[in-house]
């Protein structure tokens, strides 16, 4: 795409992060969804062919290969002779047949080309040669993507996993935590979901005009089509069949693979509100690239925008998801087209999970720890210690522990080192509990 389209795109995914999501437009775009389209027509025929069909017995198997070549060496002038069919047929899925049937003309196959597409209606195509686009799209440029993420935040997690960190609920200071640990929580929570994500099937239908095989079973009733068609969907074409269904597929478990990416996505959207706080409390400072400009007025400002632009990526990606999920599972009777033209868009969701990963690998590569900062927070809110110090003596008996730290941390303006050594020295404890208190800080009271 030469930069004045880029400039005239309507979408952003096409025109300022045409970049980061080009390798998805061989798999979402027009071009690229009729190239599926194609393979799924070609390799069902040559599945009859080696089914054999009576009239397709004698077919010669040497001739595959460039069948195969047809959709291997699919072009964009290819694209654009089945856009042309289609401005007459104004059938998108039936100007792909004419298209291979021009193709057989060629190789002097006319007498089989009546088998291209034989008995099958246009979902058996579209629903199997959208999944087939997913499931490449994903192995192919997101889960990669979150699988570098995950590597990423897990050395963040060994390299800081003995930094002690002030801790914050309900965003008041809380006993400390290490920021090794605050990483290794986000890891596991995307493995657990990326894990439950590849348990989603990539289902696809395929069984005729109302999902029964009508046709195909009153032309040849002898064969089974059945088990035809589970060994065409599942083993063809690495996906997995649908079975009973109507004219098109249930989309339930397409509607969990966008639930299950919303999952994700809200974890890393999750993380990216933690990372913009951390940098907002100067816990992180962020590397300066040459040029680079944090605000128009001022000079001084190093803004976390990489983590923010995640944040809003995400965002719309979810709010399409969400879309998707809802409403592909719902279709009147046997059918009606509303699928259709949602199914388009299915893209979209994937490109601006894209940017938002690839955004968030940005700013994870601009992180600068600020252990001083860390340190003087803890050293700040000594406060912290006060949960530690009443359950040692609870678990010495000492009458209303609770109470008394209460009272000593909430009647004094601030609480420092010295205020709880004072403490310590007034309770009526033995030397050696009085030292074991003494030796907790802020910075060592971290657990495990």
């Amino acid at each position: 795409m030469d930069q004045l389209t880029k400039l005239s795109a309507i979408s952003p995914v096409d025109g300022r992060y045409r970049n980061t999501t080009e390798k998805l437009a061989e798999y979402f775009s027009e071009a690229s969804l009729i190239k599926y389209r194609v393979l799924v027509e070609i390799e069902y025929f040559i599945a009859l062919c080696e089914l054999p069909l009576p009239q397709l017995k004698d077919f010669d198997k040497k001739l595959y290969s460039e069948l195969r070549s047809v959709y291997i060496n699919f072009t964009e002038a290819d694209a654009q002779k089945i856009k042309d069919i289609e401005k007459v047929t104004n059938h998108d899925v039936k100007a792909v047949e004419y298209f291979i049937k021009e193709k057989f003309d060629g190789l002097n196959l006319t007498s089989q080309k009546e088998f291209i597409h034989f008995g099958l209606t246009s979902q058996d195509i579209n629903n199997t040669a959208i999944p087939y686009s997913v499931k490449d799209a994903m192995n192919e440029c997101l889960l990669p993507v979150l699988k570098e993420i995950l590597q990423k935040l897990s050395a963040y997690s060994k390299e800081w996993a003995a930094v002690p960190m002030l801790a914050r609920t309900h965003g008041q200071p809380a006993s400390p935590t290490r920021l090794g640990k605050e990483i290794q929580v986000f890891v596991v929570r995307l493995e657990n979901q990326i894990a439950q994500l590849n348990l989603v099937p990539y289902s696809a239908k395929f069984g005729g005009a109302t999902g029964n095989l009508n046709a195909h079973h009153v032309a040849y009733p002898q064969i089974d089509w059945f088990t035809f068609a589970n060994d065409f969907v599942n083993n063809s074409l690495g996906l997995s069949r649908s079975y009973p269904t109507t004219q098109i597929e249930h989309y339930d478990n397409f509607a969990a693979f966008c639930d299950a990416l919303k999952r994700i996505n809200n974890i890393i959207m999750d993380f990216d509100r933690d990372m913009w706080t951390y940098i907002s409390m100067n816990y992180f400072k962020q590397k300066i690239k040459e040029g680079e400009i944090g605000s128009s007025a001022m000079p001084h400002k190093v803004n976390p925008i990489d983590f923010e632009n995640s944040e809003g990526n995400l965002g719309i990606a979810n709010a399409l998801f969400e879309h998707l999920s809802a409403k592909l599972p719902i279709s009147r009777l046997q059918r009606d087209l509303t699928d259709s033209t949602v199914l388009r868009n299915v893209g979209m969701p994937l490109a601006h999970s894209l940017i938002a990963y690839k955004s968030l690998l940005k700013g994870l590569d601009k992180l600068i720890l600020n252990k001083e900062a860390l340190e003087n927070d803890l050293e700040s809110n000594w406060a912290v210690v006060a949960e530690a110090l009443q359950t040692i003596l609870r678990r010495e008996g000492y009458p209303k522990p609770y109470e008394a730290l209460k009272e000593l941390t909430r009647t004094n303006t601030h609480i420092t080192k010295e205020s709880i050594s004072v403490f310590i020295d007034t309770l009526n404890v033995s030397d050696a509990i009085k030292k074991e208190l003494k030796a907790i800080s802020p910075s060592s009271y971290t657990g495990i």
